[in-house]
């Protein structure tokens, strides 16, 4: 594989200097949660209308909530097949000599679920833009609008299981009082279980520990907090051991690519609250 155009997490101008250059591929990730005001499951929505009103030149779009997921599912954003996923992304336009900037425009956590997708099926050259599309834009940077139809192409699944831990994985260590090497990256709100919820019952998985994912990004610019900060928020964790989780395998991974910018590869609980919440028998904590 080609060595990457751009570092993982990279600055609008960075993004822009390398416009024009064959194997970048850009896609806009931005999907809704609309949830209802009483609670109860949210539905997912789709962010292609807003994408096709504005985008970054050049810029596809990635259906997280549709064919990057699996359908007709209890819970929403499982975890494709890996030849199914990487067959999507290769309609997208995706290839294995591809370099791919992945950005929303209401919050970075889709653009690290796409960055993690990507990483899972062990294509490494991919880059999150640093402020998403509010950044592009306050850069004063060029838009565009209408859809593009990016050539297909072919990428390699070359899937990392490691990467992904099982609702099976996480009871083991609940049971062997390891609670506290599962990190929540849900609000402090959500994580006490107080107010309403989108998930069956409200908390969080036993003893497991709170990383808010605005610790690691600020969410009026979203853009990445300083490495310093970053590693402050990080190191109370150990990364050898921890497993990131959240509502349902979204918002966690912003925990995840911020352990990868600072060296460590640490895996998801795909599944989260919604998958274990919805098991009466799983116990649950609050307060």
């Amino acid at each position: 594989m080609p060595e990457p155009l751009l570092p993982p997490l990279a600055s609008p101008p960075q993004v822009h200097a390398v416009f024009g250059d064959p194997r970048l591929r850009i896609l806009d990730a931005t999907t809704y949660l609309d949830r209802p005001p009483g609670g109860g499951p949210y539905q997912v929505r789709s962010g292609r209308d807003e994408y096709e009103q504005e985008h970054l030149p050049g810029a596809g779009y990635a259906d997280i909530g549709g064919n990057l997921s699996v359908a007709d599912t209890p819970r929403p954003f499982v975890l494709p097949e890996p030849t199914h996923l990487a067959t999507a992304l290769g309609a997208s336009g995706i290839g294995d000599d591809t370099h791919v900037v992945v950005y929303a425009r209401n919050s970075p956590m889709w653009a690290t679920r796409l960055w993690w997708l990507l990483h899972y099926l062990g294509h490494d050259s991919v880059s999150v833009l640093d402020g998403g599309l509010p950044g592009w834009k306050a850069a004063g940077l060029p838009l565009e609008s209408g859809p593009v139809h990016l050539p297909a192409a072919t990428l390699t699944a070359r899937p990392r299981p490691e990467l992904v831990v099982t609702l099976e994985d996480v009871l083991a260590r609940v049971e062997a009082g390891q609670g506290a090497q599962l990190v929540n990256a849900l609000s402090p709100q959500v994580f006490r279980g107080e107010g309403t919820t989108s998930y069956s019952r409200p908390g969080r998985i036993p003893d497991s520990v709170n990383l808010p994912w605005t610790d690691l990004v600020d969410p009026q610019t979203l853009r990445w907090r300083e490495a310093s900060e970053r590693a402050q928020a990080l190191e109370q964790y150990d990364a050898e051991t921890s497993v990131a989780y959240c509502g349902g395998g979204i918002s966690a991974t912003t925990v995840v690519f911020s352990w990868f910018l600072a060296g460590h590869d640490v895996p998801l609980y795909d599944g989260s609250l919604a998958e274990w919440s919805a098991r009466p028998e799983l116990p649950l904590q609050t307060g």
